[in-house]
């Protein structure tokens, strides 16, 4: 069985950027120590669902006890003091998802490499039985726009800030092939379900 790889997740509001500069060299030190990816790191995005804030940001760790150790590293840490005292932010540590694929006869895993976009979602579900609906029919848009879930739900921990119970990170092939899979028929016909079974904030946004 392949290992569950891990994300953080993290959504900035910067409001001081010149303390905020102060937390970019050891944050990038602690990253690259552990091994971590940056995936997305700020860049251009739209809003499709609910609020935003202005600086996204995404990392990829081999494991979840990886991202774990690196955020909680003393290197990290000291770092993420200037983070704290310059800007808003949520940061969230969320184990990656090795399930079935809908995309898997059409693609063999997820798009790498320039061009690489992602939807970013952050989903309260109030209607279970609805939420199914919507699992079933998204992923007939999925496997046709060649999307490949990265996090689906999985464990999390919220280490700053508020966190959604649910957690998804979509990669496509480029930010065009994004926006498009989420204005498809086929995905707006899955969205009905999900309007009616959960609250959720998505942005679809440019990889690194």
């Amino acid at each position: 069985m392949t290992m569950a790889k891990a994300y953080w997740i993290s959504r900035i509001d910067v409001r001081d950027p010149e303390r905020y500069k102060l937390y970019v060299p050891g944050a990038d030190e602690a990253i690259a120590a552990f091994g971590g990816r940056f995936l997305v790191r700020g860049g251009a995005f739209e809003v499709l669902e609910g609020t935003a804030r202005a600086r996204n940001v995404v990392v990829e760790f081999k494991d979840y006890e990886t991202a774990l150790a690196c955020f909680h590293s003393p290197v990290y840490q000291a770092a993420y003091a200037h983070r704290s005292a310059s800007a808003e932010d949520e940061h969230l540590i969320i184990e990656g998802y090795t399930g079935d694929q809908p995309a898997a006869s059409v693609i063999p895993g997820p798009a790498e490499g320039p061009g690489t976009a992602y939807w970013v979602m952050r989903i309260d579900v109030h209607d279970p039985e609805t939420y199914k609906s919507y699992v079933a029919a998204d992923a007939i848009a999925v496997e046709t726009y060649k999307g490949w879930f990265l996090v689906r739900g999985g464990r999390h921990e919220a280490v700053h800030g508020p966190a959604r119970s649910r957690n998804v990170v979509l990669a496509f092939k480029d930010y065009e092939t994004a926006l498009a899979a989420y204005r498809s028929p086929e995905y707006q016909a899955a969205l009905a379900f999900r309007l009616k079974a959960a609250e959720a904030e998505v942005i679809a946004i440019h990889g690194v």
